[in-house]
């Protein structure tokens, strides 16, 4: 059986995006394809290493955006919600896996899952140490190299704690299904197909919007007060 145990990698940009320059805009958009493909890469890395090559086969292991870009979900979705919400909301294609090939079982599937947000959140901190190192201002840039940093920061760390949300098929539900008992891993199967929409609805409705953004903040300062 051939399952998406990579999940999707997500991302809800804040409304205030409509307010950026055109350079901010261009930043915005490269860090996020770079961040999100590299995101991608390590979730068929960790499967190939875990003795599945099937995302390796289609090519995933790569850091060329173009094979991580869903026509559906990485520009269509982002274009409608942004004209509707003034939100973007926008997905990478999701890995493959297939859990009979996968060491470990449910904790393997766990592991390739995981390897995503860690590596956005390993990004984020690297972006930090650039800042630190190179004593760019990357809380309040006043440069192009501080204003990539500091895009790179906070759109990571968007990246690590969104996709850790335990609902399907974000990479949280992945962790979650490997310890959870039956009843709540039927629970999880069935809703998968809705998962996305109920996130959508989440966020844009529930004010749990609210919530992650409150997350993300305490994780900034936190790096940025490393």
């Amino acid at each position: 059986m051939l399952v998406h145990g990579g999940r999707w990698s997500a991302i809800i940009l804040p409304k205030m995006l409509g307010s950026l320059t055109l350079t901010q805009i261009l930043i915005v958009i490269g860090v996020l394809l770079v961040s999100m493909s590299v995101h991608e890469a390590m979730h068929a890395y960790v499967g190939l290493k875990l003795g599945d090559d099937t995302a390796a086969e289609e090519g995933r292991v790569s850091l060329n955006p173009l094979k991580h870009i869903d026509p559906l979900m990485t520009i269509v979705l982002p274009a409608i919600t942004l004209l509707l919400f003034q939100a973007p909301i926008l997905a990478a294609k999701p890995v493959p896996f297939n859990p009979d090939r996968v060491k470990f079982d449910e904790l393997g599937a766990a592991l390739i899952a995981l390897a995503g947000p860690l590596t956005n959140l390993v990004l984020a901190l690297l972006a930090v140490l650039v800042a630190r190192i190179t004593g760019v201002d990357a809380v309040v840039p006043t440069t192009i190299l501080g204003t990539i940093l500091s895009v790179f920061i906070i759109l990571n760390v968007a990246l690590f704690i969104f996709n850790l949300v335990p609902i399907p098929p974000l990479d949280g539900s992945r962790v979650l299904y490997a310890f959870a008992p039956e009843p709540l891993q039927r629970i999880m199967a069935q809703i998968e197909p809705f998962g996305f929409f109920i996130i959508i609805a989440l966020v844009l409705v529930g004010g749990f919007g609210n919530v992650l953004a409150n997350i993300d903040q305490s994780v900034l300062n936190f790096l940025l007060n490393l």
